[in-house]
This record gives structure tokens, sequence and C-alpha cells, in this order.
């Protein structure tokens, strides 16, 4: 998938929704769980199924797949090949926020995007050059680097003087300069909208992921105003807002409505 596809779903769709899938067991609704032999792919499965018109992505937390061994890896691999086979023009984001030394980072890649077909990948910068690049000798597919993050730990490094500059800023810049650069994009939280213009200034092209708008207490206008460009590179991703809108029966359409009325914020800030 390339960046102009990318763009031309966020004008088909008037949105640049991303849904997120945190599926989480003590949260989905207790009627699936009782009934499903696999509840967390059928929960992921039906919420997709009705808002994949209202989203351009789709992010995938792999730890809540992953937490549950053997059969979590099973279903995670069911979940993205099922998305792909019968939505291939959704982005698909493994957000496992892998990076290690080179060899290990091209493994991590080969598991992401052969074994499963992602579209893309979120990447820990802190080891370099070698453990990202290995991400990037892939076409069509994209490495997420995290640059500015919401969490509460994220001025411990983040905002450290290097180079004369906060470390987040240097690893935009210095992230320029890696072999095929023009596959990266990067993860910057919604609460931090208020650096969004100068890190826009440092990556006028890349496409922003964006967590944090609806739960995390991010402004979805803010991150619009101050992040979009000419083709407007955002991705904003919204988690437990839709998928826990309801635990009841319900989920399904309470899951629509929530999506449905980011998007309709969205296409109002599009037009």
């Amino acid at each position: 998938m390339t960046h102009q596809d990318l763009f031309n779903q966020i004008q088909l769709k008037k949105s640049f929704l991303c849904l997120g899938l945190d599926p989480d067991m003590e949260k989905i609704p207790t009627h699936i769980v009782d009934a499903s032999e696999d509840p967390i792919y059928d929960f992921c499965k039906a919420i997709v199924d009705e808002v994949q018109h209202l989203c351009v992505a789709v992010k995938i937390n792999t730890a809540f797949f992953e937490a549950y061994g053997e059969t979590g890896y099973a279903t995670l691999g069911k979940l993205i090949r099922y998305i792909k086979t019968h939505y291939p023009d959704l982005f698909t984001i493994a957000d496992a926020k892998r990076g290690d030394i080179g060899n290990t980072s091209l493994r991590y890649a080969k598991a992401f995007f052969e074994a499963m077909p992602f579209d893309s990948i979120t990447i820990a910068p802190y080891m370099g050059k070698d453990s990202v690049e290995p991400f990037l000798t892939y076409e069509g597919k994209y490495a997420i680097l995290l640059a500015l993050t919401s969490n509460q730990g994220a001025a411990d490094f983040q905002f450290k003087t290097a180079n004369k500059k906060p470390l987040y800023e240097d690893v935009l810049a210095t992230s320029l300069t890696y072999e095929n650069a023009s596959r990266l994009m990067y993860v910057v939280g919604a609460t931090k909208a208020d650096f969004l213009k100068h890190i826009r200034a440092i990556v006028p092209d890349a496409f922003l992921l964006i967590p944090g708008v609806g739960a995390q207490g991010g402004s979805l206008e803010d991150v619009y105003h101050n992040g979009a460009n000419d083709h407007v590179g955002l991705l904003v991703n919204s988690s437990r807002g839709i998928l826990y809108a309801s635990r009841g029966t319900d989920y399904v359409e309470a899951a629509h409505k929530a999506a449905a009325a980011l998007q309709g914020q969205m296409k109002k800030l599009l037009s």
C-alpha cells in the first residue's frame, strides 16, 4: 500500500480513523465469552465488520493476543488474514513495538510482513539505524517509529536534550537519513497536539499515527489543525472508546455509534 492509496481511502471515506483492537477478556461481553470457542476473534471480527466502512486503518495490539500464548498467536494470525482478505483497502498496523539488532529485526519483519500480512509495524527507535532499516526493506510496508508518546513516563527520555534538542526531535531528524526513509511513519500522542506543528515541520510528508483521542482526552480538532498536511497525513486511533462503548448484547451497535461519531467529526474537518 502506498501513501497515495491511503490518501485515496481517506478521501473516499471522509475519514482518517484508525480502529484499535485491544481485546481484553475481562471487558469482552460475557455472552460472547460464554458462547464462543474463540471469543477474542469473534469479538474483534464483529466490530471490524461493523465499522470497517468508517475507518481507513486497523491497529492490532499484539500484546493482547500474545498474552494467551499459542492460542493467542493463532487468533492473531486468523484475524489479520480475515481483515486483509475481506477488507484489503484497510491499512493494517501491528502494534508490537519491536526493535532489536539487525538480524533480529529482520526476523521480526519477516514475521509480521510475510508470515502475517500486516502493512506496518510500530518500532521502538532506541537501538538506532540498524534496528530500524530491516523493516524498511519491504516495498509497500512501513515502520512506525515511536516519536512523542502520551504516557506518563514519556518525559523520562523523550524531552532530554541530545545534540542541543529534545531527544524526540533528534529521533525524527535522524530517521530521515535512514535508507528507504520514505517508508517511515511516526507515533505522536494526541495529548501532545501542541507539539504537532513543530513535528510536522521536521517530517512534512510522513503519516502520523495519533493515539489518545477519546479515552485519553486528546482533542481531534487540535490534532487535525496542528498536524494535517496536504494529504492529511494522519491516522487517529480510537481503541477503548469504540471497543467497549457497551459491554452488553448491543456492543456492535454501540461500537458503530462511537465510530460514526468520530468519522462525522473527521468529515467536517476534511470539508
